[in-house]
């Protein structure tokens, strides 16, 4: 696919109109820089990624491309990617490939084996919805929700996450499933329909009742009895052990409860992401950097692998949560933006001559399982791009 050289300069001068039109023109230089830097980059994905069933899902550590068809629970990301490239940039190219990746999803609109419906269809389809108001994507969307809630278990008051290891779990939740509220929250706004907006809020509500400790450090993984709805045992997939703060489920248990405010105005919920923020911003073993270990917990700090995942969804969810509090608004945006800085320097973003196209490094998948351990992953680019442009919204409003 040739690349128009005039519609990619013309793309750059709109950006850099409306981004020095701002008041700080010192930020919003970086903010350009940072712009230029991932709209090359994913032009060349654009040509690079020639497997169009399957979407990007991170680079293996010898160097391969791992890409995965709709079922995965990352499928949605890179189109996700796509059409906030689209926004970034208000280049064509993004939106035609965001169109052809997303619509590789729609039939996940069906699959109630999965909690994963936000990650996949929302960050997809929502965004596309969003963009161009297809009535199209608007389907998928409210089937999308539909499906996901026929996972709640009213005596739970949750949504279940997974379906396997039954000898393990009779009703798992996990941390990461607040995420997909927001699919959720949508349905409820399209539909008016209450019984979508109950379900969220009753688990956001079970959520903060039996996974939080009294530091607002997270279990990954809660168990239930579906008889009695009450806790059976609390522990980690994916962290180093049971009573240790995976950094990447920090990172969706502030964005879940920055989330739940911003849709209901409930103070519980942003007194929640505040505290979480706090145990995030204030831990000893965040580096100086900010971004986080693998695990705040991890035994071998500062040996340990960093998340730029977890960096990335926490720098999104503090642009916004700086929007819902007046007494920490320039606090959690200076963080934020230190975050961002850090993310695009050199020490993670992606080199230009890097044998990929993802835009961060140094991201960990999943340590218990060596799988995915610091490397580029699609979710780490995607809430990296949203973070960006929430960075650039703020900018433009103030």
């Amino acid at each position: 696919m040739k690349i128009s050289q005039i519609a990619y300069r013309v793309s750059f001068v709109s950006i850099l109109l409306v981004m020095l039109s701002c008041s700080n023109t010192s930020i919003n230089t970086n903010n350009i820089t940072i712009i230029t830097k991932v709209v090359k980059k994913y032009k060349t994905g654009i040509e690079a990624y020639t497997n169009k069933q399957e979407n990007p899902r991170n680079i293996e550590k010898n160097g391969e491309l791992r890409s995965v068809a709709s079922g995965d629970w990352t499928s949605g990301f890179y189109p996700g990617a796509l059409w906030y490239m689209y926004e970034l940039s208000g280049d064509s190219i993004f939106k035609t490939e965001a169109q052809n990746r997303t619509e590789i999803l729609e039939k996940e609109k069906l699959n109630s084996v999965t909690h994963d419906m936000g990650f996949k269809v929302y960050c997809s389809y929502g965004n596309g919805y969003r963009l161009t108001k297809n009535q199209t994507y608007k389907e998928v969307l409210l089937q999308s929700a539909k499906t996901l809630i026929t996972r709640f278990n009213p005596t739970v008051g949750c949504i279940r996450s997974w379906d396997h290891h039954e000898d393990q779990w009779q009703f798992p939740v996990i941390i990461d499933n607040m995420m997909n509220l927001e699919l959720i929250f949508w349905a409820f706004h399209e539909t008016g329909d209450s019984t979508y907006y109950n379900i969220a809020v009753s688990h956001a509500n079970t959520t903060m009742k039996n996974h939080f400790r009294a530091d607002f450090s997270t279990y990954h993984v809660v168990n239930y009895d579906t008889i009695t709805g009450n806790a059976i045992n609390k522990q980690t997939h994916q962290g180093y052990g049971d009573e240790t703060s995976w950094a990447r489920g920090q990172a969706w248990g502030l964005y879940g409860y920055t989330l739940m405010y911003r849709e209901t105005s409930d103070e519980k919920y942003l007194v929640q992401a505040e505290e979480i923020a706090a145990f995030i911003l204030n831990h000893p073993n965040l580096p100086d950097d900010l971004i986080p270990y693998w695990d705040f917990n991890a035994p071998n700090i500062p040996d340990e692998p960093r998340d730029a995942s977890a960096a990335a969804v926490i720098c999104s969810a503090l642009y916004e949560l700086s929007t819902h509090t007046k007494n920490n608004a320039v606090f959690y945006k200076d963080m934020a933006d230190e975050m961002l800085n850090t993310l695009s320097s050199d020490s993670y973003f992606a080199a230009n001559d890097a044998p990929h196209h993802f835009l961060l490094e140094h991201s960990t998948g999943n340590w218990p399982s060596n799988s995915e351990i610091d490397c580029p992953i699609i979710y780490a680019d995607y809430y990296f791009l949203e973070a960006l442009l929430r960075k650039k919204n703020l900018e433009l409003i103030n």
